[in-house]
């Protein structure tokens, strides 16, 4: 798309989150005057906040990455708040930017929108497809609702382009590491590490370890939303952004073990929740659109690790 020498000005919800970090963290997202407000500045969960800050600086483009998110834990624990908090947020955004006029908006979608238990790389056609998975149907429901909102919109008026980026599962740089808030990379890493610390011989897994997931470096998203950015206009109304291959637990915690130099045993609780089998997006159209992750498992644990003694420790 063309640009004009005045710098594009990008409004980022949830810059205070790992999406948001990662984005603000690249070198090229330099090139556009990004506004990126806290929480404490912005609501998003108020409508007539959201209106208002969108009326008073005019952005070019919305970047919806905000979200309440966290592991099997806590969306079992608190599915209320996944879904409301998630459905507030989308909802008033979306419908505030095309209120005030913006024309352009990047919404951050969620793997969780596609079916359970489907064993074929998942397509982007197949959202709403079948029955989502229980353990985080709430985030999931939300996440729905909002990408559908931005495709309604686009159908009732073509002027306004509002796209959904449906990464699959995420790790990285100012992920959460807390065990009873954080996914499963960085919950192995904080687990593994503690073992290596204690001198533990043993360290446990939950479920059997072979369900497979696809993990994405979160430094390779913000790449790709860079890139969708500055191509926004080839950019497909909904496109997955992953690896295009997945790993299973175990795997996850050997290569955990070997960044670290871990050489204990690891055990299984066959008690344990473990979500769905398999969750494996198909990357056909993001590599036809022209892009593709950068960072092998091993080197995006390695970075992830390097952030995880620096900064949470």
């Amino acid at each position: 798309m063309e640009r004009s020498s005045v710098a594009m000005k990008i409004l980022l919800t949830g810059g205070g989150g790992m999406v948001g970090r990662n984005l603000l963290e690249h070198p090229g997202i330099g090139e556009f005057e990004v506004l990126a407000p806290r929480s404490s500045e912005l609501d998003l969960r108020d409508f007539e906040a959201v209106q208002s800050y969108l009326l008073r600086h005019k952005p070019d483009m919305v970047i919806h990455a905000a979200g309440k998110v966290g592991g099997i834990q806590a969306n079992m624990r608190e599915p209320v708040g996944f879904l409301m908090d998630n459905l507030d947020m989308g909802r008033n955004i979306v419908w505030a930017a095309h209120q005030t006029g913006v024309k352009l908006l990047i919404n951050l979608g969620s793997s969780c929108m596609y079916p359970r238990n489907h064993s074929e790389p998942l397509t982007e056609e197949m959202v709403l497809k079948g029955e989502l998975e229980p353990t985080n149907e709430g985030y999931a429901l939300a996440k729905v609702v909002t990408a559908r909102l931005c495709e309604y919109i686009m159908r009732e008026d073509a002027s306004y382009q509002y796209k959904t980026l449906i990464p699959c599962n995420l790790y990285g740089p100012h992920d959460k590491f807390d065990p009873a808030h954080s996914h499963l990379v960085p919950a192995i890493i904080h687990k593994v590490h503690q073992a290596k610390q204690n001198g533990e011989q043993t360290v446990e897994i939950w479920g059997d370890g072979t369900a497979r997931r696809e993990f994405l470096y979160t430094g390779d998203l913000a790449d790709a939303m860079l890139r969708a950015i500055k191509e926004f206009d080839t950019l497909p109304a909904y496109m997955n952004v992953g690896l295009g291959r997945d790993y299973t637990i175990n795997e996850y915690y050997q290569a955990t073990a070997d960044v670290m130099g871990y050489t204990g045993e690891f055990v299984h609780d066959l008690g344990k929740p473990v979500g769905m089998a398999r969750k494996l997006v198909s990357v056909e159209r993001q590599l036809a659109w022209g892009w593709s992750a950068q960072n092998t498992l091993r080197e995006g644990i390695e970075k992830t690790y390097a952030y995880y003694l620096k900064e949470c420790l």
